[in-house]
């Protein structure tokens, strides 16, 4: 593991109760996210966006093909920048799931 300093796991937070943190993602082209940490599972929605990139810790990339409407679910772990490499901008609410 690297000892880069951590950011938020979206640029703006939206809610918080003892079982969830919902955030907002909203990356233009071009655009990155801070590098983050995903402590806990998320569900992401999808709002705009043809594509995102994953730049890993370790140095990979996962390009994830997306689609407004969709969903995914994210398990805890990994630390990433979220890169917006596509011409459009990306935009997805995450949802933060608090172990029960």
């Amino acid at each position: 593991m690297t000892d880069r300093k951590l950011g938020d796991v979206a640029n703006r937070f939206l809610f918080e109760n003892e079982r969830v943190r919902i955030w907002e993602m909203d990356l233009a082209p071009g655009e990155c996210s801070a590098f983050h940490e995903h402590r806990l599972p998320y569900v992401l929605c999808i709002v705009e966006g043809e594509s995102i990139d994953a730049d890993l810790e370790d140095g990979r990339t996962i390009h994830i093909p997306v689609e407004p409407g969709k969903f995914l679910y994210v398990p805890a772990g990994g630390r990433e920048t979220a890169v917006n490499r596509s011409p459009v901008r990306f935009r997805e609410i995450l949802i933060e799931l608090k172990e029960a």
